[in-house]
């Protein structure tokens, strides 16, 4: 009741106020928080079968993403078209990008699966032990098989936050995370008629989660109500002009998703290399990271929808407001997160203990301590990041976005690169590098922003 109160205050009230933010933000970060414990879940119930299997899952998890992100990235654009359409009071065009957006989707499977031996190349560099070789293959294998259902689930999400509807994303995700939990904890474990599947169990639960989330958001995609006001009952047509702007301006997004996510799986892939206890102390830290980020993309999405809904309404003042009420709200979380992260280290790395003892990981728990509390210090800055990446994304400013989000992160892994493999730095002294480098560069995202370019693509629309 007191917070409503607040947020009816005029100055909260305005577009792009808080109240604005908070209205489409709080749905998508509560659904990213419910994709991200669906994952940690995943790893959770796997560390309890040893360091090994948890390894897998994050080296061949991360590997699909790498796979798809190209695919995905240029899906995620759909969020900023939808927007602009719907502020310019095009409603009509929305569902043509989002069916765009699927039959895109169609036509990039055959590339998906053709990734498969890349895929395992790229295991084969890692020099693993058999015991997380193989599971990592097969968890890797069953995911890029059920990668349409990601794609799909993006394409649904997206046209949904770019009407500035989450709620629905929320519900789908929460839906997707019960049941993967539940899947999991039969099909990992073994329990009742179903088999120990161990790693292939966890991949099938994902999978299984995913395609709820895509059948709760398809049911309501269409209903009458959008029927009526999108017409996503009768647009199914193929609309060469949509298909080329969501090209055009959405593979600079996905470059961008890729050319991210490959660096961070070259960043995981080094740590791996370290040896099992360096993975195994990497593996604990990126778990609480995704925990710590991952919602926070939440934001980023609200971030891109809103500047795109203003910059398609020529409103360039409500749009940087937008900006600055996202950083609040972000400031907020990650100063939870970070508390977290300084007063609980040990509890939340004991969380991944092994059901039996471990040398491997008993040896990888103090590093795993140091690199959760040195991480506080970018959990504040990444903050700069998603916020300013999302509002410039949501401007039109996908190619620049593009450009330094990949100088970013592969400085950052050629970082870690240097300090780990050239002057032999033990892995837990050269996430000290990796936290700098995530530290500095949303600085100049900030600067991008301060600058004022982002306003030429109002005067575009």
């Amino acid at each position: 009741m007191i917070l409503n109160t607040f947020l009816q205050q005029p100055r909260f009230k305005k577009n792009g106020g808080i109240h604005d933010v908070l209205i489409v933000a709080v749905p998508m970060l509560l659904s990213m928080s419910f994709d991200t414990l669906m994952t940690f879940v995943d790893r959770l119930f796997l560390s309890k079968l040893g360091p090994c299997e948890m390894n897998a899952a994050l080296g061949g998890g991360g590997t699909q993403i790498v796979m798809i992100n190209l695919f995905s990235g240029v899906i995620s654009y759909v969020t900023a078209m939808v927007a602009q359409r719907m502020g310019a009071g095009k409603n009509g065009d929305c569902a043509k990008v989002f069916i765009q957006s699927i039959y895109f989707a169609l036509i990039c499977m055959p590339l998906v699966f053709a990734t498969i031996p890349v895929g395992y190349w790229m295991f084969g560099l890692q020099d693993l032990v058999p015991e997380q070789m193989e599971p990592q293959k097969l968890y890797f294998k069953i995911l890029i098989f059920g990668s349409f259902l990601m794609l799909a689930r993006n394409a649904f999400a997206n046209f949904f936050s770019g009407i500035g509807e989450t709620k629905i994303i929320m519900q789908a995700a929460f839906a997707a995370m019960v049941v993967n939990v539940v899947a999991n904890y039969f099909l990992i474990f073994g329990y009742g008629p179903f088999p120990q599947l161990g790693v292939a169990g966890a991949a099938y639960g994902t999978l299984l989660g995913t395609f709820v989330s895509v059948v709760m958001l398809a049911c309501k995609y269409f209903q009458k109500t959008y029927r009526v006001r999108f017409a996503t009952g009768s647009t199914f047509g193929w609309d060469l002009p949509i298909m080329k702007e969501l090209c055009r301006k959405g593979i600079p997004c996905g470059i961008e998703f890729f050319l991210n996510m490959l660096a961070f799986q070259c960043l995981l892939f080094l740590f791996h290399g370290l040896g099992a206890i360096s993975a195994t102390a990497a593996s604990v830290m990126f778990n609480w990271d995704m925990v710590a980020y991952v919602p926070l993309m939440g934001l980023e999405v609200a971030s891109t929808s809103l500047v795109g809904r203003y910059v398609g309404a020529k409103d360039g003042a409500a749009a940087k407001r937008s900006t600055y009420s996202g950083l609040h709200i972000g400031w907020m979380y990650s100063i939870v997160i970070a508390v977290l992260f300084l007063l609980l280290p040990e509890v939340l790395v004991d969380i991944f203990s092994p059901d039996e003892a471990s040398a491997i990981f008993s040896e990888a728990r103090p590093m795993s301590l140091f690199m959760l509390r040195v991480a506080v210090f970018y959990i504040m800055a990444e903050v700069l990041l998603v916020i300013y990446a999302g509002a410039l994304r949501g401007a039109g400013d996908t190619f620049w976005v593009m450009v330094t989000s990949a100088i970013m992160n592969w400085f950052v892994t050629g970082s870690l690169y240097v300090a780990a493999y050239i002057f032999d730095l033990p892995a837990h002294y050269a996430w000290v590098w990796v936290v700098a480098g995530y530290t500095i560069w949303p600085f100049v995202f900030l600067a991008r922003w301060k600058s004022g370019k982002w306003r030429r693509h109002v005067m575009d629309k």
